[in-house]
C-alpha cells in the first residue's frame, strides 16, 4: 500500500481522535514474511480474543489451523458448511442433547438465514492482520477495523455517510462477532460502492472486547476515499471540538489507571 496514506491518516487519527486506538487491518493471502503465525488453539477460542495482540500491536497470519471455533472457521471461510445441528444450536438447542445459545427462536428462522449467508473463498489461503501503523508497502489490505467506544464511533459513522445520498452508508448484519470484523467487510469490499459495517453485538465474542466498545469496519476502497475528505468535513467544525472534548473524558475514564 502506499505508505504516505498510511502516515496521513495517521496523523489525521490523532488529530481528530486523540487517545483512540488505531484501526487493525486485515488481508487475504497478505504477505507473511516476518508476520508471527497466530499459534493454534489447544481447546475452544473465539477469534475476536486473538485480535486483541493485533490491537496492542503485534502482527499476526492465521489459518484454518490457527481457529478454535467452528463458526468462526466458517465465517473465516475455511468451513463452507455449517456443523451438523447448527440450527438447534443458534436456536434453542435439543433437550438433552445441546444447549442453544437462543440467539434465533426457532431451527426454521436459522435456517433461512443461513440461505442467504455468502461463503468466503478463503480455503488454503492464509489472512494477515496488522495494526495500521505496522502496514508496508507490501500490503494491500482488504478492510480496516475499528474498535472504538461512541464518540468515535459517531465520527466514523458520520463520515461513512458524508459522501451519500441514501442513509445507509452503514449497516449492522446479524451474525458472530467475526462476521461483522472480516467477513462481512470483506464482501463490500467487492462491490462498487462498498458500505462500512458496524458490529460486535454478538454476546458470545462481547467478553473478548473492552467495557462499551464496538467495532466499524471500513472495507479499504471505501476507506481510501474516509481519508480523502476528511479534512473538508464535520472534523473542522466546533460542533467536533466539542465531541472530542468528550473523546478526551472517555479516555480518561477508561484508561489502565481507573
Amino acid at each position: 500500500m502506499d505508505t504516505a496514506l498510511r502516515d496521513a491518516y495517521t496523523r489525521l487519527h490523532e488529530k481528530y481522535f486523540p487517545g483512540a486506538e488505531l484501526p487493525i487491518a486485515f488481508e487475504v493471502g497478505g504477505p507473511i514474511d516476518g508476520v508471527e503465525e497466530a499459534p493454534a488453539p489447544k481447546g475452544w477460542r473465539c477469534f475476536v480474543c486473538d485480535l486483541t495482540k493485533v490491537r496492542n500491536g503485534k502482527s499476526l497470519v492465521f489459518s484454518e489451523e490457527s481457529i478454535g471455533c467452528r463458526g468462526g472457521r466458517f465465517y473465516l471461510g475455511y468451513e463452507a458448511e455449517r456443523f451438523p445441528d447448527f440450527r438447534y444450536f443458534l436456536s434453542y438447542g435439543k433437550p438433552g442433547e445441546m444447549e442453544g445459545e437462543r440467539y434465533k427462536r426457532t431451527p426454521e428462522i436459522v435456517d433461512e438465514l443461513d440461505r442467504g449467508t455468502a461463503r468466503i473463498p478463503t480455503e488454503g489461503r492464509s489472512i494477515v492482520f496488522k495494526r495500521w501503523d505496522n502496514l508496508t508497502e507490501a500490503d494491500n489490505p482488504d478492510a480496516v477495523v475499528f474498535f472504538a467506544r461512541p464518540e468515535v464511533l459517531s465520527g466514523l459513522f458520520t463520515l461513512a455517510n458524508f459522501d451519500r445520498s441514501d442513509p445507509n452508508g452503514v449497516i449492522a448484519p446479524f451474525g458472530a462477532g467475526c462476521s461483522s470484523v472480516f467477513s462481512f467487510p470483506w464482501l463490500e469490499q467487492q462491490n462498487e460502492n462498498p458500505r462500512a459495517v458496524l458490529g460486535i453485538f454478538d454476546p458470545s465474542a462481547r467478553p473478548c472486547v473492552p467495557l462499551d466498545v464496538l467495532t466499524m469496519a471500513f472495507p479499504m476502497k471505501k476507506f481510501e476515499r474516509v481519508i480523502g475528505y476528511m479534512e473538508e468535513s464535520f472534523l473542522i467544525t466546533e460542533s467536533w471540538e466539542k465531541v472530542m472534548k468528550k473523546i478526551d473524558r472517555s479516555n480518561s475514564l477508561h484508561s489502565p489507571q481507573k
